[in-house]
């Protein structure tokens, strides 16, 4: 059977818990994981959160998988995780994923503007210069 992106969108939304940026910034003072999953050239171009850490969405299997030798000591079974992206597609469908690999508390902030619009801090983006 052929799987839409409007049906694994549907899948990922059903479990993974949405959150706000309000929350996202308590989860993250009390040790969740902020994790950015956009491509390096947004996070140039749009700046990132204060605090977040990078995994392309690209790579996030090979770092959330500890069997591999990409694994990244940051993403722990045990603590929390809150993806953010653009706009909230790609981390709920990553936040899915990760449930599927066994981490068990995975929440999707949405895009980087939910994190700005509650105040959270920023780190500007790089002046591209002429």
């Amino acid at each position: 059977m052929r799987l839409t992106v409007q049906q694994m969108m549907e899948a990922a939304n059903a479990a993974v818990e949405r959150i706000d940026g309000q929350k996202a910034q308590e989860m993250v003072a009390q040790g969740a994981l902020l994790l950015d999953i956009r491509d390096a050239p947004e996070l140039q171009n749009a700046g990132r959160a204060v605090g977040a850490h990078h995994v392309p969405r690209g790579m996030l299997e090979f770092r959330a998988d500890p069997a591999t030798q990409f694994h990244d000591p940051e993403m722990r079974f045990d603590r929390p995780i809150v993806l953010h992206c653009a706009s909230g597609g790609r981390a709920a469908l990553a936040g899915k994923l990760l449930k599927d690999m066994g981490y068990g508390q995975v929440f999707n902030m949405g895009g980087l503007d939910d994190w700005k619009k509650s105040g959270g801090p920023m780190i500007e983006p790089v002046d591209q210069g002429m």
